[in-house]
């Protein structure tokens, strides 16, 4: 390959990096992004589709709000469809309930509380149990594996270039070494996630980069049922730092340890959106390491699906399982350094890339947006 040239040249054409093109683009850099596969495969299309922005805190909330409207823009432009139906939050306890309401409370306009009736409408569906819910109406849907390639089709009409099945071998000041040949650039964003440790392994020791390792299953939706909103549970209020930080939620954790311990072993985040095709997408289980063990627990599945099966209140029939790695540090939810003059690395270091890129991206970018 001849040697190549552009503004700023993008490693990892997954959400991340593919926001950071998004927005170099319209500010009218020359963009190359360098991809080791061919299309994507990797946490950018193997999570929920969901954008869920309310339910966050601190630095995320702040990166997820101005990503969302990126997301609403993105999906006109590419002819993705961006859903705003929002997520709803079920609540099967008193002390569910109360995180809910306390929740409202601290973010007035941003969840609307539900009686049982209301909620069953919402939902679609009637869980055992239900006390009630809450409908956090700014969330988003897309459908992952669809829309993430829209989304890098969209760049490449924009004048973006893409040189895929190539790998990355080095990055220095103002250039990009590949199997392919060298790429000059005038700054270089890394944007590879959890594989930052393969290209630069000190930085990933010293930020403590992990794999978190999922499990997910697809199944058929029972009874034909069409289900609007993304679909949180109490387990999902000890996840996300928006409900997490609530006082009622140590009442939840509580709970969840007595009854069912096995769900907090499994760092187990029960929720589910539905596919296009009306299948849902179950999920998820937690597991953290360096490096990932080959080998899948079935008991993580068939606690999943017991869980699902009883919160649907039907027996589920899997179509497709799939195992989602992505990038995890106890320091911080993301990873934003500059290693070498010119060359940045950006990375969501916990479970909320889709949620949040497009404003990661803006801010790596800055200086660019400005001046671009």
């Amino acid at each position: 390959m001849r040697e190549r040239r552009a503004d700023l040249v993008v490693v990892g054409a997954g959400i991340v990096g593919l926001a950071h093109a998004y927005h170099a683009s319209r500010a009218g850099y020359e963009v190359l992004v360098v991809d080791r596969d061919e299309l994507a495969v990797g946490a950018s299309v193997r999570n929920f589709g969901h954008i869920c922005t309310t339910a966050q805190a601190g630095r995320i909330l702040e990166l997820a709000r101005p990503a969302r409207e990126d997301w609403i823009e993105a999906g006109a432009d590419a002819g993705f469809p961006v859903l705003q139906c929002g997520t709803t939050v079920v609540a099967r306890s008193a002390a569910e309930l109360a995180v809910l309401e306390q929740f409202a409370v601290a973010r007035p306009g941003e969840a609307e509380l539900l009686d049982p009736a209301e909620a069953r409408q919402r939902l679609g569906f009637s869980p055992a149990g239900l006390t009630g819910a809450a409908s956090l109406p700014l969330d988003l849907r897309v459908d992952a594996p669809t829309a993430i390639p829209a989304l890098a089709r969209l760049l490449a009409e924009r004048g973006v270039g893409f040189l895929r099945r190539t790998n990355v071998l080095d990055v220095g000041e103002e250039c990009v070494f590949t199997n392919r040949g060298r790429i000059r650039a005038d700054r270089v964003v890394v944007a590879v996630g959890h594989d930052v440790d393969r290209l630069l392994p000190g930085l990933a020791e010293e930020a403590e980069v992990r794999r978190c390792r999922l499990r997910m299953l697809e199944v058929e939706a029972p009874g034909g049922i069409r289900v609007d909103p993304a679909v949180l549970t109490g387990t999902s209020m000890l996840r996300y730092e928006g409900l997490a930080a609530q006082p009622a939620a140590s009442l939840v954790r509580e709970e969840v340890a007595a009854s069912a311990p096995r769900l907090l072993e499994a760092g187990v985040n029960l929720m589910l959106t539905q596919r296009p095709d009306g299948r849902l997408v179950l999920g998820d289980t937690h597991a953290y390491g360096v490096t990932e063990t080959p080998f899948e627990d079935e008991a993580d599945d068939v606690l999943l699906l017991s869980e699902f099966e009883r919160l649907l209140g039907s027996p589920l029939t899997v179509r497709r399982r799939w195992r989602g790695v992505y990038a995890s540090s106890p320091l911080d939810p993301f990873l934003v350094a500059e290693p070498i003059p010119g060359v940045t690395v950006a990375a969501v270091t916990t479970g909320v890339g889709m949620t949040t890129a497009f404003g990661l991206a803006r801010t790596v970018l800055a200086e660019e947006l400005v001046t671009g």
